[in-house]
């Protein structure tokens, strides 16, 4: 299982366990509004200021694990 930056934030959320706490982690602590569900990744960290491919990366070698 891996994961993409064009990817929505609700499908991500939906995927693993693993997967909403370290968004969380990594400072996006509105997965829960409507408007975030519909946002893909890329987009949630250009909000946030987080480093999009680094996050990808970590997640999906956290996925890559389990």
């Amino acid at each position: 299982m891996q994961i993409s930056k064009d990817m929505l934030i609700g499908e991500l959320i939906q995927m693993h366990e693993l997967i909403a706490p370290m968004l969380m982690r990594a400072g996006m602590h509105c997965l829960g509004c409507p408007s975030a569900q519909g946002e893909s990744l890329e987009e949630a960290c250009m909000v946030h200021g987080i480093d999009c491919d680094a996050l990808v990366s970590g997640i999906n070698e956290v996925l890559a694990n389990v």
